[in-house]
Order: C-alpha cells, then sequence, then structure tokens
C-alpha cells in the first residue's frame, strides 16, 4: 500500500466517522482509480434529511478530519442552500445532499464503472 493510498483510506475514515456522529445516511464510496481521467480517487456520498443536517454533516466531516488529522479541505461548494455540498480534499471529494437532491442526481450511475462499497450505518 503507498502513502497516498494509506492517506486516502484514513482521511475516507475520519470522514465516515464526521457523517455517522450526527447521523448521515445512505454513505456509499465510490473508488475512482481504475477509470481514466477522474478530478480525483475516491468519492464520499451521503445524505441528509434536511438542510440543517446537511450543514451538521459538513461541519462534523471538518471537524474529525481537522481533529484526527490535522487537515482541512481544499474548498467547499454549496453551503448557501445545503441541498448540495461538496468537500474537496483533493484525492477524496466528499458529497452531501439533501435525499430527494441525491436521487434527482443520481451521481452513482453517472460513474457506474466505479467500485461501490456502501457502508452500513448503526442506527
Amino acid at each position: 500500500m503507498t502513502k497516498k493510498e494509506t492517506n486516502s483510506d484514513q482521511l475516507i475514515a475520519h470522514i465516515i466517522k464526521g457523517i455517522e456522529d450526527v447521523k448521515g445516511n445512505d454513505i456509499d464510496i465510490l473508488d475512482l482509480r481504475a477509470i481514466d481521467n477522474t478530478v480525483c480517487d475516491y468519492f464520499v456520498i451521503c445524505n441528509g434529511t434536511s438542510n440543517t443536517q446537511v450543514n451538521a454533516i459538513v461541519n462534523s466531516v471538518q471537524k474529525s478530519v481537522s481533529k484526527s488529522l490535522k487537515d482541512k479541505p481544499w474548498h467547499i461548494e454549496g453551503s448557501e442552500n445545503a441541498e448540495w455540498v461538496l468537500m474537496d480534499y483533493v484525492n477524496v471529494v466528499v458529497h452531501v445532499f439533501q435525499k430527494h437532491i441525491r436521487e434527482f442526481y443520481d451521481i452513482e450511475s453517472l460513474w457506474g464503472d466505479a467500485k461501490i462499497t456502501s457502508i452500513e450505518t448503526k442506527y
């Protein structure tokens, strides 16, 4: 395992912890490494039930990653209306949706060649 993979694995673990801490739903990890010309190595996708919960997930992910890895997102987009917030950690991009917006855009199907791992939530 390369250093980059180890860093991505740790980052994903802390992202998932942040999502689970505020009861984010339907967590999927898309491994994009086998696909040519992708913008990153992984997508982590989840959804919340309201704009309040979407913002709580974003804040929880930032807190978890910052506290454990001393890392912060390179860019965050979409916080204003909190229907679809994108958090760019360079190698890992986190998409936090409201459920109906996630169903509408269905980005998992756009990346049909990606290996998808679904995370079972504990609640």
